[in-house]
């Protein structure tokens, strides 16, 4: 007899209880009932043995019996899978939702993840791009520097050009000329210098902007990671936005971990830092090079300008002592013509009394006889005529000497004249050329590059 039950605590049904041999029938070896009454012999159709196709009661009532008992079994196995179902769907539905629930909250997780990755590479992108800003404006700096020397270059080199027009022993290697080297060669040095380190500002600018762009893909891979991340958090059930997607839960074999993911962004803003620090140190090295340069370029400068006044007033002082001595020689001059006037008046004048006492010899020359006596006169007027001819020897020598005097007078006079415009000109040179060129020397905020 069948135990089982349905949940609706339905007892199964009974088996029905065997029926007696109805008259008539009898059963064979098959246990089938067979008809062996009379049925007649009308037709003379022997009927003897003869089966029924009909089924007995006992078949029909098992039959009806295994109809009830396979319905209470399959409604007793429907209604046992229906609360098996409910409970399946009641369990799924909460695992599904838990875990629903879990992957929102671990999106919430990522998106916190992302926000603080994405604002770090936001403020490392600021940072970077300030301090690129910055480096240019130093790089400005240096260029405006760079076309400042051009100035001091033109004008050392202009100096150095005019002094070669001085002349004679004014043509000297002094100390402005040597001072005026020396600044060339400084200049030379500091724009050699400033363009090296434009060219390296120029690779530290690149650099910078190498890590910024870095930064800046970083950033918005993590913007659109956020903006998936964030839709896909706000997606719930009944939106509409869903759909199918096969094959869409698999690993993608370029996936990175999260470790790989933070450590990428990390080392993007690691190198972004190291190339930050780089340009502020390239930016101090620029302000110590650019106060260094302009300090040695004013310092060489009042240094030229220094020797300049000292070669001005050696010159000054070389020219007012010249035509001192130009005035002078000139008087002397002056006084040595008068001199050898009054000598070639002194040799005239002997001439009369030069003719007066040859005049006398010469008469008593005509005395008679004994009368030509070699008297004291005769004497006296001989020694008369020999003492005028020593005093014209005399003074011809004089006036010898006083022309030859004149003559180096006159040259001298000359040389100090031309010494006296050499130096002129030396002066033209140096005051009113060279050092006027000089007062366009540009100031230390120019060489420094503010302007």
């Amino acid at each position: 007899m069948a135990t089982a039950t349905l949940q609706s605590r339905e007892i199964p049904p009974e088996k029905p209880a065997p029926l007696a041999e109805t008259s008539g029938g009898a059963r064979n070896e098959n246990m089938e009932i067979t008809y062996t009454g009379n049925t007649g012999n009308d037709m003379g159709i022997s009927t003897m043995g003869f089966r029924s196709s009909k089924y007995n009661p006992t078949e029909w009532h098992e039959n009806n019996y295994a109809k009830y008992y396979q319905s209470f079994v399959d409604r007793d196995n429907g209604e046992r899978i229906r609360h098996e179902s409910k409970r399946t769907i009641n369990e799924t539905e909460s695992t599904t939702n838990k875990t629903q629930s879990e992957v929102t909250k671990k999106l919430g997780e990522r998106l916190q993840d992302i926000n603080f990755w994405k604002f770090e590479l936001e403020r490392e992108t600021r940072d970077v791009i300030d301090e690129t800003e910055l480096l240019l404006a130093q790089k400005k700096r240096l260029e405006n520097a760079l076309r400042a020397t051009e100035i001091p270059l033109h004008i050392a080199t202009d100096n150095l050009n005019c002094r070669q027009r001085r002349e004679n022993i004014d043509l000297v290697q002094d100390d402005v000329e040597l001072s005026l080297l020396k600044e060339v060669e400084i200049i030379n040095n500091v724009q050699d210098l400033l363009k090296k380190t434009i060219n390296q500002a120029e690779t530290q600018i690149r650099l910078n902007r190498d890590a910024k762009q870095n930064l800046e893909m970083d950033w918005s891979d993590k913007k659109e990671a956020l903006e998936i991340d964030t839709a896909s958090g706000a997606l719930r059930n009944h939106h509409t936005n869903k759909q199918f997607y096969p094959g869409a839960a698999k690993f993608q074999e370029i996936q990175s971990t999260p470790e790989s993911w933070a450590q990428f962004s990390h080392d993007n803003i690691v190198r972004a830092e190291h190339e930050r620090m780089a340009s502020m140190q390239l930016r101090q090295l620029i302000d110590n090079i650019l106060g260094d340069t302009s300090r040695d370029m004013r310092e060489q400068c009042d240094t030229v300008d220094v020797a300049f006044q000292k070669r001005v007033t050696e010159m000054e002082d070389a020219k007012t002592k010249m035509e001192e001595n130009l005035k002078k020689v000139c008087e002397e001059i002056t006084q040595m013509e008068k001199n050898i006037e009054n000598l070639k008046k002194a040799i005239r004048d002997k001439e009369n009394p030069m003719k007066v006492s040859q005049t006398r010899l010469e008469n008593r020359t005509y005395r008679p006889g004994v009368e030509l006596c070699r008297d004291p006169v005769q004497y006296k007027l001989v020694g008369e005529v020999n003492e005028i001819h020593s005093s014209i020897d005399a003074l011809t020598d004089q006036l010898n000497q006083a022309k030859n005097s004149l003559k180096d007078l006159q040259d001298n006079r000359m040389g100090l004249e031309k010494e006296i415009s050499i130096k002129k000109n030396s002066l033209f040179i140096d005051r009113d050329k060279c050092m006027s060129v000089r007062t366009r020397y540009p100031t230390t905020l120019k060489l420094q590059g503010y302007q």
